[in-house]
């Protein structure tokens, strides 16, 4: 159901991608809103959903409140006005309470972290159609809410994905219950009669951006053809981008609901839900984050689930950036007091001590993808009968060196090459006599988009 409680353990509870076509108020379309009947449907839905999460505040990023080239507007003030008399309706007011505390958090931290962001430049208190459509359902079921305000901006694809992620942060922090909205239209250039005529890339934008939604996987967003971007003249690419900045670090269940465009602008509109963390990989992403950001080891709190301050064992952390290894560092027995710390410590020496790659840059931290493998007692083995590759990892040794290979890893597929690439990694010759034994291991990884 829609608005099935996901059990999510973060402050941010859900999110949603939405248009903003006033033609939708029956004021406006004046009948012509039956041709988005799904949108309509749509919008209901996630206005009920957004009541019965019941968010103490609501983000909306918006293409249009006012926008800068290289600036992220983020509005400031008590509270902000607005109603749809420019387009011919008339008693259509609405009054929203800024959430000023809120701002202030998400604009000192993105001045930490030297992003173009703030409340500089014009502040304009009328709110936009951006942010007024999505506000006229969902103030006809909940109110109870204060609205941040965030303009799009024309800056590159990483500083928005940064910004987005300074934004998760801050929501995690805030202590508040928290949604967040992209309110954007898809291509522009759909028909020959739309209001920027007809481009087949129109299509081909609309179509990917649909697929991305259906496949819950929002990385892809990162590598759209520049040009299909531009000619489908859309005012959501940005928003989504920022979107997925906040929604990356988490494991999320996409819900698509509705397209349509039949005035010659795409409108689509999707449900997020946020799922709950691997505990232990969300502590291994916080202690890599904060010794990145700020040269200090994570503390462990007591809070942490029990398994982690009470048990020991050995553990590797592992790091993919686009599907490809960023680091794995690890410790076949342990050698911290507990799990918690073992993952500390295995989490930084991942991102800052393999010697098969860079330190980890700040910049690279939203684009992160981390798992963690505990491992269970070795046990030793006599023939390659006793292995599957699947299973069980390897650990090779003889009086001075030894070497190991975690189990079912992306292209190792028999027992044979499982032991040849431990005994390379252990600098040993496999003509020379060796030990062998297996292990199993409980792997923690994160199901994200």
């Amino acid at each position: 159901m829609y608005n099935e409680d996901k059990g999510s353990d973060t402050m941010l509870k859900k999110a949603y991608i939405v248009p903003h076509p006033p033609i939708i108020l029956p004021e406006v379309g004046k009948g012509q809103e039956r041709s988005i009947q799904n949108t309509v449907n749509a919008y209901r839905m996630i206005a009920h959903d957004i009541a019965a999460t019941k968010p103490q505040t609501i983000i909306i990023f918006s293409s249009h409140a006012p926008c800068y080239r290289d600036y992220i507007q983020i509005s400031q003030g008590a509270q902000a006005y607005g109603n749809f008399e420019a387009f011919g309706v008339e008693d259509s007011d609405m009054k929203v309470l800024y959430d000023e505390d809120f701002v202030d958090m998400l604009c000192n931290a993105a001045a930490a972290q030297g992003l173009p962001a703030g409340t500089l430049g014009e502040q304009n208190q009328t709110l936009d159609h951006g942010t007024m459509v999505p506000l006229h359902f969902i103030l006809q079921e909940y109110t109870d809410f204060r609205l941040v305000r965030i303009s799009v901006s024309g800056l590159d694809r990483n500083t928005q994905v940064l910004f987005g992620d300074c934004l998760r942060r801050v929501i995690d922090e805030s202590q508040r219950n928290v949604a967040v909205i992209a309110s954007g239209d898809l291509s522009h250039k759909l028909k020959e009669d739309g209001p920027y005529g007809l481009h087949p890339l129109g299509a081909v934008f609309d179509e990917q951006i649909v697929s991305i939604i259906k496949d819950n996987d929002y990385a892809r967003l990162l590598d759209m053809d520049e040009e299909i971007v531009e000619e489908s003249a859309n005012c959501g690419y940005p928003a989504f981008l920022m979107l997925y900045g906040v929604l990356q670090a988490y494991p999320i269940d996409s819900q698509f609901l509705s397209y349509e465009g039949p005035f010659g602008v795409g409108y689509a509109t999707a449900i997020i839900s946020v799922m709950k963390k691997d505990p232990y990989v969300a502590l291994a992403r916080e202690s890599l984050e904060v010794y990145i950001r700020s040269q200090t080891v994570l503390p462990v709190r007591s809070t942490l689930p029990k398994e982690l301050l009470q048990r020991r064992g050995g553990v590797f952390v592992s790091l993919k950036k686009f599907g490809e290894l960023r680091g794995c560092i690890g410790t076949i027995a342990p050698v911290q007091e507990n799990l918690a710390q073992e993952i500390i410590s295995n989490a930084i020496s991942a991102g800052t001590r393999d010697p098969r790659f860079l330190p980890v840059e700040e910049k690279e931290l939203p684009y992160l993808e981390y798992s963690v493998d505990v491992l269970k007692e070795a046990e030793q083995i006599e023939s390659l009968e006793e292995l599957d590759v699947k299973r069980y990892g390897v650990i090779v040794s003889d009086e001075h060196r030894r070497g190991l290979l975690l189990p079912d890893l992306e292209g190792v597929n028999t027992p044979l090459q499982q032991i040849r690439i431990a005994l390379n990694k252990a600098g040993m010759d496999p003509e020379e006599p060796f030990m062998l034994e297996r292990f199993e291991v409980v792997r923690h990884h994160e199901n994200r988009m």
